[in-house]
C-alpha cells in the first residue's frame, strides 16, 4: 500500500477523532450550562413558592398574589424553552397558567389575610425579613418589566406600611413588658424610638399609633417627673430634720 495514502488516512482519522472530541466537549459543556440555567430557573420557583406558602403570615394582595404567580410562570417557560420535550413542565404551564386565570377572575380583592401583631421579638424578626423579601422580588420583577409601574408603587408602600407596623406594634409591645418589669427608662427609649420612625409618616395607621406612642411617653415622663419630685421633697425632708437635730437636738426626759 503506498506509504502516502496510509499517512493520508491517518491523518483523515486523526482529524475525524479530533472533530468527534471537539464535538462531544461542546455538547458536554453545553448540557452543563442548560443544567446550571435550568438549576437557576428551578431556585427561583423554590424561593417563590415560599413566599406565596408564607401568605398566612401577612397580608397578601392580589396584585402581589400575581405578580409571585407570573414570575413562576416565567421561570417554567424559560425551563421548557430549554428542555422542549419534557411534557412535566408543559403541564405545570398549563396549570400555571389557569391559576393566574382564576386569580384574576375570582380573586375577591383586598388582603389574603388579616394584620397580625408580633407576638416576639423572633416572630417580628421573621415577619420583617419576609417583607424585605417581598419588596425585592417586585422591585426585581418590576426591573425586568413584568410588574406594571403603578401596580409597582403601589404594593411597595402597602409593604413599606405594613413594615412601619410590625416596627411600631413591636416597639409597643417591648415597651408595654418593659413597664411592667419596672423598666421605665428603657420604655421610654422604645417610645422615642417609635416616634422617630413615625416622624414622616402621614396616613391612617401612622397617626393613630404616633397619639398612641406620644400618650404613653407623656405619662411615663410625668410618673418620672411626679417621682423626682417626691423624692427631692423627701430628701429635702430628711435634710430638714437632720439641721433641726443638729441645733438642738434630740429631746431628752426629765
Amino acid at each position: 500500500m503506498n506509504i502516502g495514502l496510509i499517512i493520508a488516512l491517518v491523518a483523515v482519522l486523526l482529524v475525524l477523532v479530533l472533530g468527534y472530541n471537539i464535538m462531544l466537549q461542546y455538547k458536554v459543556k453545553v448540557e452543563a450550562a442548560r443544567k446550571q440555567e435550568s438549576s437557576k430557573y428551578l431556585a427561583i420557583i423554590d424561593a417563590t413558592e415560599d413566599l406565596i406558602g408564607n401568605a398566612h403570615h401577612l397580608p397578601f394582595s392580589k396584585e402581589l398574589l400575581l405578580c409571585l404567580n407570573i414570575r413562576i410562570l416565567d421561570c417554567l417557560q424559560n425551563m421548557l424553552e430549554l428542555e422542549p420535550k419534557n411534557k412535566q413542565l408543559a403541564q405545570r404551564i398549563e396549570h400555571m397558567n389557569a391559576q393566574i386565570k382564576h386569580l384574576k377572575e375570582h380573586h375577591p380583592g383586598g388582603d389574603s389575610t388579616t394584620f397580625k401583631v408580633p407576638s416576639s421579638d423572633k416572630q417580628a424578626i421573621v415577619m420583617l425579613k419576609l417583607v424585605k423579601r417581598l419588596r425585592d422580588t417586585i422591585k426585581s420583577e418590576h426591573n425586568k418589566g413584568r410588574f406594571e409601574t403603578q401596580a409597582y408603587v403601589t404594593e411597595n408602600a402597602r409593604l413599606e406600611n405594613i413594615q412601619v407596623r410590625i416596627n411600631i406594634e413591636n416597639v409597643i409591645k417591648r415597651a408595654n413588658d418593659s413597664i411592667i418589669r419596672g423598666q421605665p427608662g428603657t420604655a421610654i427609649q422604645l417610645l422615642r424610638k417609635g416616634l422617630d420612625v413615625l416622624s414622616t409618616k402621614n396616613d391612617n395607621y401612622s397617626n393613630q399609633a404616633r397619639d398612641k406612642l406620644q400618650q404613653m411617653y407623656d405619662d411615663l415622663e410625668h410618673r418620672r417627673q411626679s417621682k423626682s419630685a417626691t423624692e427631692l421633697q423627701e430628701i429635702e425632708e430628711k435634710e430638714r430634720n437632720s439641721d433641726m437635730e443638729a441645733l438642738f437636738g434630740e429631746k431628752k426626759k426629765w
